[in-house]
């Protein structure tokens, strides 16, 4: 079973039905019993680091997921990867959960051509840097589907894809241990994203 967490950040409903069209079971929850149940987590997110981030600390799960992390494969998806980092610098500075090494900064910074459009909103080429069984269903160059202004830097030890955008290498997918992290939306990139899932839920 999946835990997709509910801790009203999100289009869980999107998610949920991606998995159940690949014939896996899933709970949206924020149950701790029920979490602690399942084969897999999956930390979904969208909107705002510091008012995700406070929200979720208000469920009570903080520690419940760090301490299932180091057991069970967990993903982080858009705002939910970003949430896996140390700390982000969106609008202040505030601390992440702390499970990957790095941060999360304005894309805005880091791009040179300032005249390309700030969210990265669209497909986009995922280039596979190292091999790794999420994607034991996806070719390198395969398209994915990105909404975000901010991205994850100084975590390259644990990059394992990432899509070229103007002069930016944007961190697509993140890993350390059993904790994944996909920038993009998995559930919103066609048989790409569905066959990444499935990976995931084979893990």
């Amino acid at each position: 079973m999946i835990a997709i967490i509910d801790y009203g950040v999100g289009n869980l409903f999107s998610l949920a039905s991606s998995l159940k069209s690949l014939g896996l079971e899933t709970k949206v929850t924020r149950d701790t019993a029920a979490i602690r149940a399942a084969d897999h987590i999956i930390l979904p997110g969208v909107g705002a680091f510091a008012d995700a981030m406070a929200k979720l600390e208000a469920t009570g799960l903080v520690p419940v997921l760090r301490e299932e992390a180091a057991q069970k494969p967990l993903l982080g998806i858009c705002l939910g990867m970003q949430l896996l980092f140390d700390k982000s610098f969106e609008y202040g500075e505030h601390p992440g959960l702390g499970l990957v090494p790095g941060q999360v900064v304005d894309l805005r910074r880091d791009l040179t051509d300032k005249t390309l459009k700030v969210p990265h909103m669209g497909w986009n080429s995922l280039q596979i840097l190292k091999d790794d069984p999420l994607f034991r269903h996806v070719r390198d160059g395969e398209y994915v589907y990105y909404v975000h202004s901010f991205y994850a830097r100084d975590c390259a030890a644990g990059t394992l894809a990432a899509s070229r955008y103007g002069n930016v290498d944007v961190t697509g997918v993140v890993r350390r241990g059993n904790v994944y992290g996909t920038q993009f939306h998995p559930e919103k990139s066609g048989g790409t994203g569905l066959r990444l899932l499935r990976a995931f839920a084979e893990l």
